[in-house]
């Protein structure tokens, strides 16, 4: 074995008893993934359940009461009847309901003589995301009572309307945003591990022996990297089966379709990290840099919001962003099934970042050392 080989080795070796040989950090390290992902499995979730809405029935017949009733018997809307449209407003406005549900006068006239019946929906708009969701369940609703007051029969205009949502047939917001938490919290842990790496050396002193030690920076940056890589797969590992077993997410693909892609954000996580290790000169420097790369990093990836209602400058910025290309492929993965080969693109924009700033770490670190 060449003398490098036999130096790697020995760092590696190193580098991995200190990581692991801490209680507190071993939990911190394969525990805490897992808490995460389950608090963040209920809490990142865009479903509406007993969602406050007022009824006001003016109308005071079977169909409007039918209506109503379709709406509490969804399990969606929590319906609380009022006499008065001043009521509605007022639950609205002190934040009690989110929706608002007025039948006027003459509902069920206009229905038997089968003119357009006026249903009037308002919501609150200072909740926009509830807000639009509960829009949706809105027409869904009246949409199935229309169909059901009209018979079996076509619709009249002669369209015969059937939806179908495919890979997520229930439209359930955790099916799509816990593969996405997936890697969010992969990269959180690289950057956490990595960040901090370079910075600690240097505040303990030790970097400073490398100027005169046969340690390259390239072997002194594998060694960092290669025990947080091994690390991370365990947690990539460990969080999946859990998103599996635990939330029920379909897994409709192959760990083989994953793999390289999940290899490529590893790294390109943990060159980030050593990235902004080298640029800082203390811990909480690292750390607050850290940060102020995942939360932006978070925001153009679309895990939050579709990419495609960016401005074109902020798409065009999201191409350079890692998370956004794995999320892509851990959904396609999770989701569809999708394999390799239709993931070519994503994988190469992982590589070219991953290479990228490994070659950025690799050159600052090399002027720290003075080499």
């Amino acid at each position: 074995m060449s003398p490098g080989l036999l130096r790697l080795r020995a760092m590696v070796r190193k580098e991995t008893r200190q990581l692991l040989r801490d209680r507190r950090t071993r939990a911190m390290i394969f525990v805490a993934p897992i808490i995460q992902l389950l608090a963040f499995g209920y809490a990142v979730n865009t479903d509406i359940r007993h969602t406050g809405t007022v009824v006001v029935d003016q109308d005071r017949s079977a169909a409007s009461r039918a209506l109503a009733d379709a709406f509490r018997a969804s399990g969606y809307f929590d319906v609380v009847p009022a006499d008065r449209p001043a009521d509605l407003v007022r639950a609205l406005d002190h934040g009690d309901a989110l929706v608002g549900i007025q039948i006027p006068a003459g509902f069920a006239r206009d229905l038997a003589a089968g003119r357009a019946a006026a249903v009037e929906i308002v919501l609150d708009g200072s909740e926009s995301n509830s807000a639009t969701v509960a829009l949706g369940y809105v027409q869904r609703i009246v949409q199935r009572y229309a169909r059901d007051r009209a018979g079996a029969g076509p619709p009249p205009a002669g369209v015969d309307l059937r939806i179908r949502a495919w890979y997520n047939p229930t439209l359930e917001s955790r099916v799509y945003n816990v593969p996405a938490v997936i890697g969010i919290l992969v990269l959180l842990m690289c950057l956490l591990l990595t960040a901090l790496a370079v910075v600690r050396e240097r505040e303990l002193g030790t970097l400073d022996q490398l100027r005169v030690s046969p340690l390259t920076p390239a072997e002194f940056l594998l060694a960092k990297t290669i025990p947080v890589a091994a690390v991370a797969l365990v947690d990539l590992a460990l969080i999946t089966l859990v998103a599996r077993l635990w939330f029920g997410i379909p897994f409709r693909g192959s760990p083989a379709a994953l793999l390289p892609a999940a290899l490529l954000y590893i790294l390109a996580g943990l060159a980030v990290g050593l990235l902004i290790s080298t640029w800082s000169r203390t811990q909480q420097e690292a750390f607050m840099t850290m940060f102020l790369f995942l939360l932006p990093a978070i925001i153009l990836s679309g895990f939050f919001y579709p990419i495609s209602s960016m401005p074109a400058v902020f798409r065009w910025i999201t191409l350079l962003n890692p998370v956004r290309h794995f999320l892509e492929v851990v959904r396609a993965v999770f989701l569809k099934g999708e394999g390799v080969a239709g993931l070519w693109s994503q994988h190469v924009a992982l590589a070219a970042t991953a290479a990228a700033a490994l070659a950025f770490a690799v050159r600052r670190f090399a002027r720290l050392t003075g080499e």
